[in-house]
């Protein structure tokens, strides 16, 4: 039933109040020595260690997470975790070779990277393209998959959905980065509880559906009932290899992805750029141990209720899209679990929408706004212009949403596939630019344009090239039965002009360095690189548990 009780809008309404005030509460008390923009937009030396990781990931876990991810747990199985297992080693080297770098030479914001490591032109034009890509791609797609999510609980009305997580989203994010930041940690805990919740249900619905009760006999039966959506690896001739293309999730293109979304994206690495090295480490590596147990809240929900589909149980008889199958398990819950699982689906929407029109804010503002239309201006106006910019892009984000057709594609989908074609010629921009003192700004422009023009054509590609013959190695399947025609899996295309961007920013930077041209390299030393003890520790237990569960789950 998609309704609420009143006992759940109770919990629900007591949730809004403790975060909203919690909120306020930091906003009128955390004082900062920064100045008033950079304590705005970055809450400078105000972010603990716990407050960083628990914002990291409250800003990364939303309703695509929730909807999208435990829909393709339902489709495809445990093998979609490694988009949060692999994220949290991926976060490990975030911590100790990029975060270094940003903090030594003072980086707020990846224009600003851009910047100083190339030229103004390169930073002016991927500012305004990460400006229509949160925009339009991101905000957008938290917005109305948050929204679909709880109208499909609540039976609120979809636009009115999408209007009430703007407007809670927009409370917060006025408090600026410091009441972002410390409201996560209240965000993340209700995400976590409620998630928990959910996946006690749906394992329990499977124990009890086979009549063997008890949690653990619901896993052991969903293992035993579907072992095909327990294998992390997928062979060719699995039909969802197109999605998660074997090894390529360990050794290919799954390192793009999290290496850009984690190391290069404001969204996220914001939330670090405003402490100290020691405290962003640290609350990196709280966020890799967080991200550990994102699966077990996501992704196991999905499978039961493929288990319980098949065996055409109850409601779950009636799944006819994978993304149907978490609403359903929510649908399921008791009196007062149901409120505060909704509180928790809420927590991860309005978190992931603060987090997103924060930086959408600190670009246009930081980097468009002072750079091109007021140079001049007082740290006061900046904050203004930033809270100004929060409001109409989370209006523009409530109208555009229901045009985009996410609906007949998939959110998740929409949001790989227009991402997935800047992501390697950003990232090859971002790592040379890091690690390589000849990289020059014609080089980032090539990776940047000519990025994008290669995963266009090898997306196109099979349209006109009958791609079958590398079938026998894995790097093209049929992505369509009745029709012939093979692909090559976009995470091994993502690899492939990765590469491609790599080498021509070589050639590039090498014809230019011959000419004599001045590169602005950045301050970088190996000194940076060192971690603590503490680091090292949890970086070991963290790589011990990822290795225990890919050889059981190989």
């Amino acid at each position: 039933m998609n309704s609420l009780d009143t006992k759940d809008y109770i919990i629900f309404f007591i949730y809004f109040v403790a975060v909203a005030g919690y909120g306020w509460w930091i906003y009128k008390k955390k004082k900062s020595t920064s100045s008033a923009s950079k304590d705005y937009f970055l809450a400078e030396g105000s972010l603990t260690w716990w407050a960083i990781g628990a914002s990291l990931i409250s800003s990364n876990i939303s309703a695509e997470q929730f909807v999208g991810m435990s829909g393709s747990g339902f489709k495809i199985g445990l093998a979609i975790a490694t988009y949060e297992w692999m994220a949290a080693l991926t976060l490990i080297i975030v911590a100790v070779f990029f975060i270094p770098v940003y903090l030594k030479n003072k980086i707020y914001t990846m224009p600003q990277f851009l910047h100083q490591r190339y030229n103004g032109t390169v930073a002016m034009v991927m500012a305004i393209f990460w400006l229509l890509l949160y925009v339009i791609v991101n905000l957008t797609s938290i917005l109305y998959l948050g929204a679909i999510a709880i109208s499909g609980v609540s039976g609120i009305d979809l636009n009115w959905a999408m209007i009430g997580l703007a407007v809670f989203a927009i409370f917060i994010t006025l408090g600026g980065m410091k009441v972002i930041g410390y409201t996560s940690v209240v965000q993340v805990f209700f995400l976590v509880l409620g998630g928990l919740a959910t996946t006690y249900i749906a394992l329990d619905q499977v124990a009890t559906h086979f009549g063997t009760p008890g949690i653990l006999s619901g896993f052991k039966q969903m293992i035993s009932s579907a072992p095909d959506h327990f294998n992390m690896i997928l062979p060719k001739t699995n039909s969802n290899y197109i999605d998660l293309p074997g090894l390529s999730v360990l050794i290919g293109g799954m390192w793009i992805v999290n290496l850009n979304y984690w190391g290069c994206n404001q969204y996220i690495v914001q939330r670090a750029l405003g402490a100290d090295l020691k405290t962003a480490r640290t609350g990196i590596l709280f966020a890799a141990f967080l991200k550990l147990l994102m699966p077990v809240l996501i992704v196991l929900p999905g499978i039961a209720a493929f288990v319980l589909f098949q065996e055409k149980s109850g409601d779950f008889a009636s799944i006819n899209n994978p993304d149907k199958s978490y609403p359903v398990l929510l649908n399921l819950l008791p009196v007062g679990v149901k409120g505060l699982s909704f509180a928790a689906l809420s927590a991860a929407v309005v978190a992931s929408l603060a987090g997103k029109v924060n930086s959408i804010a600190t670009i246009f503002t930081l980097d468009i706004y002072k750079n091109v239309f007021n140079k001049e201006a007082s740290e006061k106006k900046l904050v203004v212009i930033g809270k100004v910019t929060v409001i109409v892009s989370m209006i523009l984000g409530v109208v555009i949403a229901p045009h985009l057709g996410m609906d007949k594609k998939g959110g998740f989908q929409y949001i790989q596939e227009y991402t997935g074609f800047v992501s390697p010629g950003i990232f090859a921009m971002f790592i040379l630019g890091f690690f390589w003192r000849k990289t020059t700004s014609n080089a980032a422009l090539f990776a940047t344009i000519g990025g994008f023009i290669f995963s266009v054509l090898f997306k196109v590609l099979p349209s006109f090239v009958n791609l079958k013959f590398l079938y026998p190695i894995g790097f093209a399947v049929p992505n369509d039965a009745s029709n012939g025609v093979y692909e090559i899996p976009f995470l091994d295309r993502m690899g492939l002009v990765f590469v491609i961007c790599i080498i021509g920013m070589y050639i590039i930077s090498m014809i230019e360095n011959r000419k004599g041209l001045r590169v602005n390299a950045l301050e970088v030393d190996t000194k940076m690189f060192k971690s603590s003890p503490g680091f090292i520790a949890g970086s070991v237990i963290i790589m011990g548990i990822l290795a225990a569960l890919y050889t059981i789950f190989w």
